[in-house]
């Protein structure tokens, strides 16, 4: 009956007179598949056999082309299906097999196989890896579609590939994607999976997988994937752990023995390339390398493009802006972005009404940015998460302000300006100038207004008691920062850091080895390999066909490769003289005290949720704090506050000009004119 599948028609009752003889033909011949148990059974049955069992189980059965007979199960029978390929002289309808019909078996395979071949073969879709696809399809296809042509030019075939990438930027995927795409069988590999409690069983384990994927191949392409292969093959050596040293050798010895035949290939991910034991990078083992950077603006705004390809978003949400803003974001992220933003649309619309559509505004992907952080961050060094400061919190200090845009942000949001002025962004900036006078707000105002990485670095970060690891921390941020551009790294007090090699006795303590890192880190020679941002670079064809704004997008983030240091400091003349000269802390900033205009600016914010009474006069508060930072103006206004509460009770209401004039007993400067002529002879003398 059409419609209606087999389990629908059990039950039902059919009369006779609903019963129709339909015609039908004797076959003359048919072509069939056939499916075995397994590759043993494969292996062991004759052909002759198999094809005098297809005749017996086929004969006197009504078949059709593109129909699959399904063999009852027994232990003497290692057939499973039957595929009816074509049937002649039908092209439609049943026919009937006879013994004297002609049976042709066209293949013989694996019930896993034939699994494998129902699967869905939809494509995989991926956004923001073209260019590593494309370069992963050509190492693992050519061989397969091409083994003579590899042959007769004497090329051997790759027979393995390392995937290398942070966590989170799609490796896995990746790989899936590749295989469905190519047809390829997929066979999966975890560490934990292999590991035995025994002696011996994780070697046998491996030998049993790597057997699997040699009668995966004898049936097709076969790609064995080795994901967070650094858990499984760490480097010898590295401990006295005897188990895993002998895995690494065991899994050495069976890459060596893939041979170039080009069935099978191995496929390997690994976020931490540097842990691998270097035998298994050699050529004949793992040939190729396949780098996954970070993924570049471009590549986010397409991720974000695939995401939200889905989702009801409104017209106001801008994909180039996000983009823009999810800087170290990898796929995971973007993901978790996402699913976050939906999460706040509909915990908004649950509050509204339960009958209005859904819709994910930009709003809430605001929230949601606030709440998922890059995973490339999570266990940084230095990562801070600091309150978002505008440059209107910030009284006074505006020739400052001037200079920390010209230097950090006008390069970073307009690098077309710059490159057609053949100029090119400072390496590093130094802020100095008395305590308390804005100079760590200042720079979390300039990394709020670029959406760039802010990595902040202290003593207490950098200084450990064992050798060398200051070093170490010291790069580590480094290597985070250049993985997650435009960044900005901020070390705070760094006369405290570092000092100068001048005043120091011995010429080997850790302050001059740490000077020493952070002046190779800044002149930075290259980046590394693994630390690059996306793929390839596209071709000039491909460029041409982005449109003004992707095009924008692309110049941005090629200007915005580097990191830019910003350092902060009230003992300049500390500080060593070849980590002030040109290419490293290029451009030295001098944050002076605020004069009676910027008093007055910082007075009016910090007095905007403070109830002032109508005798105050800020202007006057501002003459008399001369000499006051800041920090002390902060201060002044805070224990104006408490005066009031404090004579007035708790029912108090507002501050009186009163409290502000005794709070200045209490709160005195902490400048004095003797710093203050240090630093305007220090600016002077720059």
């Amino acid at each position: 009956t059409a419609g209606l599948a087999a389990r629908d028609l059990r039950g039902l009752s059919l009369s006779a007179g609903r019963l129709q003889l339909l015609p039908h033909r004797q076959l003359r011949a048919a072509t069939v598949r056939v499916v075995l148990k397994s590759a043993a059974v494969k292996k062991s049955t004759p052909r002759a056999v198999l094809q005098e069992t297809i005749r017996e189980l086929l004969r006197n059965v009504y078949v059709s082309p593109r129909y699959v007979v399904t063999v009852a199960p027994s232990p003497e029978n290692p057939v499973v299906y039957i595929e009816i390929l074509s049937a002649s002289p039908l092209e439609e309808g049943a026919g009937l097999i006879t013994p004297q019909t002609s049976i042709k078996i066209k293949e013989v395979i694996t019930l896993e196989w034939y699994r494998h071949l129902s699967e869905d073969t939809a494509k995989t879709p991926i956004a923001g890896l073209d260019d590593v696809g494309k370069s992963l399809k050509e190492i693992i296809d050519l061989p397969f579609r091409f083994p003579k042509t590899f042959k007769k030019l004497g090329l051997s075939v790759p027979n393995g590939v390392l995937l290398i990438g942070p966590p989170g930027v799609g490796k896995t995927l990746m790989v899936k994607a590749v295989a469905k795409e190519l047809g390829a069988y997929l066979f999966g590999i975890s560490g934990p999976a292999l590991h035995g409690s025994r002696p011996g069983e994780g070697e046998e384990n491996l030998r049993r997988v790597f057997e699997k994927g040699r009668e995966m191949s004898n049936e097709g392409p076969t790609i064995l994937f080795f994901d967070e292969i650094d858990s499984l093959c760490p480097k010898r050596g590295s401990s006295n752990n005897a188990p895993e040293d002998r895995l690494v050798a065991q899994l050495l010895t069976l890459l060596d023995g893939v041979g170039s035949e080009g069935k099978m290939v191995i496929v390997a991910a690994t976020n931490r390339p540097d842990a691998l034991d270097p035998a298994l990078r050699r050529p004949g083992r793992f040939d190729r390398e396949v780098i996954i950077g970070t993924p570049t603006v471009t590549q986010r705004r397409s991720i974000l493009q695939l995401l939200t390809s889905e989702m009801p978003i409104s017209a106001g949400v801008g994909l180039a802006k996000l983009a823009e803003m999810t800087t170290g974001y990898v796929g995971a992220d973007l993901t978790a972005l996402c699913r976050e933003a939906a999460m706040q649309a509909v915990s908004h619309s649950s509050l509204d009404s339960a009958e209005t559509e859904t819709i994910i505004n930009m709003e809430d992907f605001q929230e949601a940015f606030k709440k998922i952080q890059p995973s490339s961050f999570r266990s940084a060094v230095g990562l801070t998460e600091c309150k978002p400061v505008t440059w209107e919190q910030i009284g006074g200090l505006e020739d400052v302000k001037l200079k920390l845009k010209q230097s950090i942000e006008w390069p970073m949001k307009f690098p077309e300006a710059f490159a057609r002025m053949g100029l090119s962004h400072p390496r590093g900036i130094l802020l100095y100038g008395p305590s308390g006078c804005a100079k760590t707000t200042l720079v979390k105002a300039v990394a709020t207004s670029c959406h760039c990485s802010f990595l902040s670095v202290s003593g207490a970060d950098l200084f450990s008691p064992y050798v060398g690891d200051s070093e170490k921390i010291l790069s580590q941020v480094f290597r985070q920062a250049r993985a997650n551009t435009p960044a900005i790294i901020f070390l705070d007090e760094i006369d405290s850091i570092l000092g100068s090699r001048a005043h120091c006795r011995t010429g080997h303590g850790v302050s001059e080895r740490v000077l020493s890192v952070l002046l190779n880190e800044l002149d930075g020679v290259g980046l590394k390999v693994t630390e690059r941002r996306g793929g390839k670079l596209q071709l000039e064809a491909q460029c041409q066909e982005q449109s003004d704004e992707e095009r924008k997008l692309e110049f941005q983030e090629t200007l915005n490769k580097d990191f830019m240091v910003v350092a902060a400091t009230n003992r300049p003349d500390m500080l060593d003289d070849a980590l002030l000269r040109p290419g490293r802390l290029d451009k030295m900033i001098y944050v002076p005290p605020p004069d009676l205009k910027g008093r007055l600016s910082i007075l009016k914010i910090c007095t905007e949720k403070i109830p002032l009474d109508t005798d105050v006069s800020l202007q006057d508060v501002a003459v008399l704090s001369d000499l006051f930072s800041g920090a002390d103006i902060e201060n002044l206004c805070k224990e104006a506050a408490l005066l009031a509460l404090q004579e007035n009770g708790l029912e108090a209401t507002a501050v009186k000009q009163e409290h502000f004039v005794k709070s200045f007993k209490t709160v005195k400067p902490s400048l004095n004119i003797k710093d203050l002529e240090f630093y305007e002879k220090f600016s002077n003398q720059e």
